[in-house]
């Protein structure tokens, strides 16, 4: 069985990378009998709402998150990481290129919602 290594700090993250180490993480434990498209989405929905939770009580949080606590903010970055990693795994054994999509779906927004022209009032 691999060995669990700390994230090099230098290294670099790509969603590539991401896929690749849950796919060799769900392999080394034989997890991957688990791993439904159903089973991976009805997780990260679970993580979903463990995440809502920590914004639960907060009311509006400022971006950057002041006034918060580093045990907090470990928790959330936590917590997004399980919502982030269980995306990239379902994405991975649906055969979607994730990044692609992300582009792709980026681009249909653009047009759907298109900027305002410099000059426009949006004071209507």
């Amino acid at each position: 069985m691999a060995e669990s290594k700390k994230c090099d700090s230098e290294e670099s993250v790509t969603l590539d990378l991401l896929k690749k180490k849950m796919d060799d993480f769900a392999k080394e434990r034989d997890w991957e009998q688990y791993h439904s498209l159903r089973n991976l989405l009805l997780a990260m929905v679970g993580e979903v709402g463990e995440l809502s939770e920590i914004f639960q009580w907060k009311g509006e949080v400022p971006k950057g998150l002041p006034g918060w606590k580093e045990e907090e903010r470990t928790h959330l970055g936590e917590e997004l990481s399980d919502v982030l990693l269980y995306l990239v795994r379902l994405s991975d054994m649906c055969g979607i290129d994730l990044g692609k999509a992300a582009l792709h779906k980026m681009e249909l927004n653009a047009l759907k919602y298109p900027a305002p022209l410099k000059n426009d009032d949006h004071r209507n």
